[in-house]
């Protein structure tokens, strides 16, 4: 059994789908109708030329390829953290923070789950690699953005307790812990939640893709296990990688809050 391939016929049909949604969001006035349709239009132009790439850079044999595109991933990845924080970091401090945590998260844990789990020959194969880099961003991405953004939230709405502590004489850690807390547990809820429900009331993308593909369900289940305890053990990494980064920039050697170095919110 092999996989069925798609028509452009097919994939217009699938977008169909999306009148519907714009109809929702028209009917309740929400005014979505034109982020669902740009938003729409991007997805397709992006998977339409990432499959293209990707298919080039499997036929090289040079790892220079897959390095190139791993670090256009994380950069990206960098930059929408930086987008979704209504409260951020002035200047690069918030890319940097973001970027680095992906960056450190991404190639550890994904060189952790190719070369140490699933082991192919050679095990710098892109196939393998950026499949489980982007899936490992995609999640991290989510929780990163979370723990910074509550943190900020949080530290801006709770100031007056954070201050009074630190001159009570508490360090910067203790003052904030609760702070911190927060954040950690907010960016790990999506993870949490998707655990504890996959195969029960969804069936992933990467095990219905193996399975459409033709693979044995069984075999389909078990990366689809790896893949879940590969991105749970990233995405809390990552939280607490950013969660700790922003406590250091949000506060200085004196012990001190120092929410200047925070952009006002956002219109």
């Amino acid at each position: 059994m092999t996989y069925v391939p798609l028509s452009v016929t097919d994939i217009v049909l699938a977008a169909l789908l999306m009148i519907a949604n714009g109809a929702l969001s028209w009917g309740f006035g929400l005014k979505l109708e034109r982020t669902l349709l740009l938003n729409s239009i991007r997805m397709v132009v992006q998977l339409a030329l990432i499959g293209f790439v990707l298919k080039w850079i499997f036929l090289q044999t040079s790892p220079w390829w897959t390095i190139l595109l791993a670090v256009i991933m994380i950069a990206v990845a960098g930059f929408e953290i930086t987008l979704r924080q209504n409260r951020k970091l002035k200047g690069l401090l918030a890319y940097g923070l973001g970027t680095g945590t992906m960056m450190f998260v991404g190639i550890l844990v994904t060189v952790y789950a190719v070369r140490g789990i699933i082991e192919p020959d050679p095990w710098y194969q892109p196939r393998y690699i950026l499949p489980i880099l982007g899936m490992v961003l995609g999640n991290t991405m989510t929780g990163v953005s979370l723990v910074l953004s509550t943190f900020v939230e949080t530290a801006h709405r709770e100031r007056v307790n954070i201050e009074a502590r630190l001159a009570a004489g508490h360090p910067r850690f203790v003052a904030l812990d609760n702070v911190l807390s927060s954040a950690l547990r907010t960016g790990l809820m999506p993870i949490i939640n998707a655990m504890a429900t996959t195969g029960l009331v969804s069936l992933p993308g990467m095990m219905t893709g193996q399975i459409l593909a033709g693979a044995d369900p069984v075999e389909a289940a078990k990366y689809q296990m790896m893949i879940m305890f590969v991105i749970a053990g990233a995405t809390a990494m990552g939280v607490v990688i950013a969660g700790l980064g922003v406590m250091v920039l949000l506060t200085d050697s004196r012990h001190r809050l120092r929410l200047d170095r925070v952009e006002s919110p956002s219109q």
